[in-house]
């Protein structure tokens, strides 16, 4: 599959995916991987409802048995996750094969216990111990909800999240 995004979202899909950054990025589909949402009926009809693009909702398990083959696919697709934990694992444990090299984070919402990184994006110590093995794998991340809204790299707050995530 040619992937022209990687995007952290807690919402998944919704209209800033689909309508804002499609039109930023080359985009013939989404796939979203989250094992709640496949395994629901009706959440997974809401998503992909959301889109006039084609839309898969797929379990880890699911992504990974079509991943080979969708990594030669000629259609450009997003790859969206709600949690940063199960991109590192696409990327990180299961070495997921992309030109991509910026993962998106937007919207992740209000936690207890949480470091706000830009507007709207709230991370855990857990959160940041996975964009940590991203990064440490050759990933710039940024957070930014739609294209024209203020960019934080995780480069740049580094230091103040791992010391959150360590204290």
């Amino acid at each position: 599959m040619t992937i022209s995004f990687l995007r952290c979202d807690d919402r998944i899909i919704h209209g800033q995916v689909v309508t804002r950054w499609a039109m930023e990025r080359q985009c013939d589909g989404l796939i979203a991987v989250n094992d709640k949402a496949a395994k629901d009926p009706l959440i997974k009809q809401a998503l992909k409802a959301s889109s006039d693009k084609k839309t898969f909702v797929w379990t880890m398990e699911q992504f990974l048995s079509k991943m080979h083959e969708a990594e030669k696919s000629a259609k450009n697709y997003f790859v969206i996750t709600k949690e940063p934990e199960t991109m590192c694992k696409l990327l990180v444990d299961h070495d997921m094969q992309t030109n991509v090299t910026v993962l998106n984070v937007g919207p992740q919402s209000a936690k207890e216990d949480a470091f706000q990184v830009g507007k709207n994006c709230d991370v855990t110590a857990s959160d940041v111990e996975a964009y940590q093995k991203i990064f440490d794998k050759g990933y710039e991340i940024e957070y930014q909800i739609v294209p024209d809204a203020t960019k934080v790299k995780f480069s740049a707050v580094k230091d103040e999240l791992l010391a959150f995530a360590n204290k």
